[in-house]
């Protein structure tokens, strides 16, 4: 099981009791802007990497149209795997684990800082 399911899970569990019938959604949406969000960063990083090495490797404007691309397939694929078995299996797998470790507002907080050093990154020469 892997980072993002533990955290899809996490959000799973801490929605359900609030928002029952938005719980998948919203979890979903988290695993996927978070996802997102790190390969922006990781997306910028290697433009101002290739940059500074004088490589032409792709125009920004293909970089762009990539870059949503695979966000539309990054939501498409999140919403197929977490949709109704795949949940039901990390019920399953986490049901020993049913104190929840992680603070919520600071699972929130973790993309705005990697969107925040993204566009530090962004900025930088």
């Amino acid at each position: 099981m892997g980072t993002f399911d533990i955290l899809f899970y996490h959000f799973f569990n801490h929605f359900k009791l609030k928002k029952n019938k938005k719980a998948n959604s919203i979890a979903t949406f988290y695993v996927s802007f978070l996802q997102c969000s790190l390969l922006l960063l990781l997306g910028v990083f290697f433009a101002k990497f290739f940059r500074k090495m004088h490589m032409d490797t792709m125009s920004a404007d293909k970089a762009w149209t990539l870059f949503v691309l695979v966000v539309i397939f990054i939501f498409f694929k999140n919403w197929m795997y977490y949709g109704g078995r795949k949940r039901k299996v990390l019920n399953a797998k986490m049901i020993k684990n049913k104190k929840l470790t992680y603070n919520i507002y600071m699972l929130w907080f973790l993309p705005v800082v990697i969107l925040a050093l993204t566009l530090v990154l962004l900025q930088a020469v």
